[in-house]
């Protein structure tokens, strides 16, 4: 999976003429409304509900785990893969785009199940996507989100997980139950304010270990290639173990070429298939360029300051690194909160249009429903083997996506040769 998703966004970065160099144009994209366009909800909404999706307890956790594992140089891998992952991230939402369907209700519909069956005429392979993203939600997107948030709940301040799962699924159903815009209203509220309080916290930490940011910097891109560097207490005993390591996390932290995202991408308002894919690339800027860099440089300068810190496990690491400020506890246990929920609203979505593919509208409310509760049964039992469960069902979705981008990729080509590199982002 590693060789395929990287080799993917290396190769779509070149196809593509490296969109990259139009970031700053994406990001303004995002915050600019197309009134009058075909589309469920804003752009900006789109973006918010996919970020909802991505930016969950791994950009936390998973980044300490691959410095645990493959030691500080992982965390510039992680960064690397972010960076070359932005062009697949613009592919998948121009597709989205290009091939998503009206409903007779008037909503759009689209992702990798549409780009494949009207696309590349490949329905069974269209059909496999959405069997797998209709179960991985209730795995990766709901149940152990759910109890990331009971456990940390239980564990620092003693609430009964049933309780904490009571309110976790009132409050899904109290969004989930109002469909899209509902969904795309609360998370265009919620992850600008979860990630800028994350993001404080970082600089606060930063700021009590001013003196070793710079060094963890220099420590970080030496390790990447000479993981020595970093001495003899980290696992990581190798490039290859440090880059694999820190791809990996790069890879599933931000998605590009899961598929996920460019689901609610297809709902966007606007003019055209690259207006949209240009909002969706900076997904992952955000999730891993710089939410994920900076929590690599905030855990490896904790390790710098404080010698003594167990950094034995990724959990473990992230506590400790946090507990050294005032009110640290708190700040990563509203991030982690926010960014568990946030991910539970945003699956919910994708889940549901993959359902709505295979069976049809009226399955909505139905999947709703068990999605809710699934949120308390997560909330409540052992999870270790879903864990796994949903580690293979997301490879499986990557499969029929990636197939469906490196096929595709002549149609992205021309699409943004017409619309960005000729400068016609206007025009319909």
């Amino acid at each position: 999976m590693i060789v395929l998703l990287l080799g993917t966004h290396i190769f779509l970065t070149f196809r593509l003429r490296i969109p990259q160099r139009k970031l700053l144009t994406a990001i303004k994209l995002s915050v600019k409304k197309d009134k009058n366009s075909e589309g469920d909800v804003s752009q900006f909404g789109a973006l918010a509900t996919a970020l909802a999706a991505t930016i969950g307890t791994g950009n936390i956790v998973g980044v300490a785990l691959a410095i645990t594992t493959g030691g500080p140089g992982a965390v510039l891998w992680c960064w690397v893969c972010g960076l070359f992952g932005i062009a697949t991230k613009y592919g998948e939402g121009l597709l989205a785009v290009k091939y998503r369907v009206q409903t007779t209700d008037g909503k759009m519909l689209g992702g990798p199940m549409y780009a494949l069956e009207r696309g590349l005429n490949m329905k069974w392979l269209a059909v496999l996507f959405a069997i797998f993203t209709a179960l991985a939600a209730f795995g990766i997107g709901c149940t152990v989100q759910a109890n990331a948030i009971s456990t940390l709940s239980f564990d620092t301040y003693g609430v009964a997980p049933w309780m904490t799962g009571l309110i976790i699924t009132l409050l899904a159903a109290a969004v989930l139950l109002g469909g899209v815009k509902r969904i795309a209203q609360f998370c265009g509220a919620l992850v600008p304010f979860m990630a800028a309080f994350y993001i404080i916290g970082c600089i606060i930490l930063l700021i009590y270990n001013a003196e070793y940011v710079w060094p963890a910097i220099k420590l970080i891109v030496e390790s990447a290639f000479n993981p020595s560097a970093a001495g003899g207490g980290f696992l990581g005993a190798s490039v290859m173990i440090a880059a694999r390591y820190g791809i990996a996390r790069g890879l599933f932290s931000n998605e590009s070429g899961m598929g996920s995202a460019p689901i609610i991408a297809a709902a966007a308002r606007t003019k055209n298939p690259v207006r949209q894919a240009l909002v969706s690339s900076t997904g992952t800027f955000w999730d891993t360029v710089v939410i994920c860099a900076i929590t690599g440089i905030v855990l490896v300068s904790s390790i710098l300051a404080y010698p003594d810190i167990d950094y034995s496990s990724g959990e473990m690491l992230t506590k400790m690194a946090f507990s050294k400020i005032p009110f640290g506890p708190e700040i990563l246990t509203v991030a982690i909160v926010t960014f568990a929920l946030s991910t539970i609203l945003g699956w919910s979505y994708y889940g549901e249009k993959a359902m709505e593919y295979l069976v049809g509208q009226k399955s909505r409310f139905f999947y709703r429903s068990v999605y809710v509760i699934a949120v308390f049964i997560g909330s409540i039992i052992n999870l270790s083997i879903i864990w796994n469960i949903a580690d293979t069902l997301n490879a499986l979705m990557a499969i029929p996506n990636l197939i469906s981008l490196l096929l595709l990729s002549g149609v992205m080509a021309r699409e943004t040769k017409k619309y960005l590199w000729e400068n016609r982002l206007d025009e319909e």
